[in-house]
């Protein structure tokens, strides 16, 4: 045993076995839950990922096992780690089944435990992955950055992709620190990060702790320093000004179809939306609803676009959630979409969007008629599933507004970025009432305020109960509303240049990141390491 205080805990550490072991991989990614929205404790990163790396110190090669054998607790310690991780980041998702307790609280359990089980079924594979090339040196800690690096991209992608709660994002948690990944693309920051968070598991025997703190040090230098410099910048403007009204209603969810409470929904949403501006403000010329905040279907109910139309000045856009119906059960059968409606101030539908980005189990049942067998049903139950839309497309928003349209968490995909069409507005309509006053909401509204970053975008929300806000193009919060507060929100945005948009490194930037990170395995010998035993 060492005699410095940090090698003597390594050593423990890399002792641990059994459901020791275990313990200590769940309760170091609980604890990095921390350095998400809302706490932001990031510092929690360089704890949880040196635990990580002296675990796996002490993971064994068990020669004469077959090779699952050996390659079990490898992936067992990410596994736990992982499961902690999405357990205490995640249970707020169990809210949602409780909004309709007597329907979906026999649910609780899959929303709660098997869903983190098989989110962390990815971190099991980055830790298998990293510990075929592992090392004693910073060979081991690149490993471990690439390998998660990676599960990050596959988490995104794989049975439509979750990536919530990124690792990059405990880097990010403030305009400052969001910055670099306009460079490095999520996937690219969520590597380093890792690289940075576990430089101090070198302290377990110190071979290249000089050469891992010089790199460390480089990367946050380069990450704050790039940020304070892209701070400076000003943000291309197109010329062009746009007056807008967020409104945010914060009615129950379990209120929202309700056929006693329709009328009354409506009527806030017509109360809020006619405010008169504060004095000396201009009128606003496009007003935003929230995701779903019609309570009723348009084709059951046109007095309401007659309302609509008697609410809007002259010139007025509203851009409002609704579920938007197609087809008859006579043509074949009724199609329901997610969608955002432009309605002018003539209270015609003049434009749209349908949510390409589908929840499964909230929006549609996967694998329907095989799952439906088994009491399994989509937690919106006012639709027989949403059919989803073919494209991502601009929404003309009036005054040279061209609005890239994100409905719900959509927002939180990188690679749905719309870099095909000329937009200059970000537009993000939620409604996060499902999830109550947890977490959920706080993460929900970090990650749409980093895509408007990584899109170099101005952005604004409307969510039903919060967080709607408005976020410029840099991720600084220019004014936003509280959790469950109702209002209406007013502000002058300042269309972005579309020519002008952030260039982003998502084609390039991350691959060489972790093409570099490859190098740097190879560099300090873990791949020829490998290979000798």
């Amino acid at each position: 045993m060492s005699d410095q205080p940090m090698e003597r805990l390594a050593d423990r550490v890399i002792l641990l076995w059994g459901w020791r072991q275990a313990l200590v991989a769940l309760l170091a990614g609980a604890v990095l839950a921390l350095g998400q929205a809302p706490f932001d404790f990031f510092a929690v990163g360089f704890i949880s990922f040196t635990l990580i790396v002296w675990l796996l110190d002490g993971v064994g090669t068990a020669p004469g096992k077959g090779w699952m054998r050996a390659a079990f607790p490898a992936f067992a310690v990410g596994w736990w780690f992982g499961f902690g991780y999405f357990l205490a980041g995640l249970f707020w998702v169990g809210n949602a089944l409780l909004v309709e307790a007597e329907d979906f609280a026999w649910a609780l359990p899959l929303a709660v435990i098997v869903l983190p089980a098989g989110l962390a079924i990815f971190y099991g594979l980055a830790t298998l992955a990293a510990r075929l090339v592992w090392s004693d040196g910073l060979g081991r800690i690149a490993a471990l950055a690439l390998a998660f690096g990676a599960a990050e991209w596959v988490r995104a992608t794989v049975l439509s992709g979750f990536p919530w709660n990124a690792i990059g994002y405990v880097a990010m948690p403030i305009p400052l620190l969001m910055q670099s990944v306009t460079l490095t693309g999520l996937f690219g920051m969520s590597a380093l990060s890792v690289l940075v968070f576990a430089m101090p598991g070198l302290l377990a025997n110190r071979r290249h702790l000089t050469a891992g703190i010089a790199i460390a040090l480089l990367l946050v230098a380069a990450h704050i320093g790039f940020g304070a410099w892209r701070l400076t910048q000003d943000v291309a403007p197109s010329g062009e000004t746009l007056s807008v009204r967020i409104i945010q209603p914060s009615i129950n969810q379990g209120e929202k179809w309700d056929g006693a409470a329709r009328d009354r929904i409506f009527s806030a949403l017509i109360e809020l939306s006619a405010l008169p501006p504060a004095e000396g403000a201009a009128a606003p010329q496009l007003i935003i609803w929230p995701e779903t905040s019609f309570p009723f279907l348009l084709t059951d109910r046109p007095d309401a676009l007659v309302a609509l139309s008697e609410l809007l000045q002259e010139g007025q856009l509203l851009a409002a959630g609704a579920v938007r119906v197609e087809g008859a059960a006579s043509e074949g059968g009724v199609r329901y979409y997610n969608s955002i409606l432009m309605i002018n101030d003539q209270g015609e539908i003049v434009d749209g969007y349908d949510k390409v980005h589908l929840v499964p189990f909230g929006e549609y049942l996967p694998l329907q008629d095989w799952l439906s067998r088994f009491g399994l049903r989509q937690l919106v139950q006012a639709f027989p599933g949403f059919t989803p839309g073919t494209h991502r497309r601009p929404l003309d928003g009036g005054q040279g507004a061209r609005l890239l349209p994100f409905i719900c968490y959509e927002i939180i995909f990188p690679g749905e970025n719309g870099s095909d069409v000329e937009t200059n507005l970000l537009i993000n309509v939620t409604n996060d009432a499902w999830f109550g006053d947890t977490p959920g909401p706080y993460q929900h509204f970090r990650q749409a305020q980093i895509r408007a970053v990584m899109l170099g975008l101005p952005m604004v929300r409307a969510a039903n109960n919060g967080i709607s806000g408005v976020v410029d193009a840099r991720g600084r919060i220019v004014d936003a509303f509280r959790m469950d507060a109702v209002g209406a929100l007013d502000a002058q945005i300042q269309l972005a240049d579309p020519s002008a948009r952030a260039w982003t490194a998502v084609r390039w930037g991350q691959p060489m990141i972790f093409f570099a990170l490859g190098l740097l395995i190879v560099a300090t010998g873990s791949i020829p390491r490998r290979r000798a035993n």
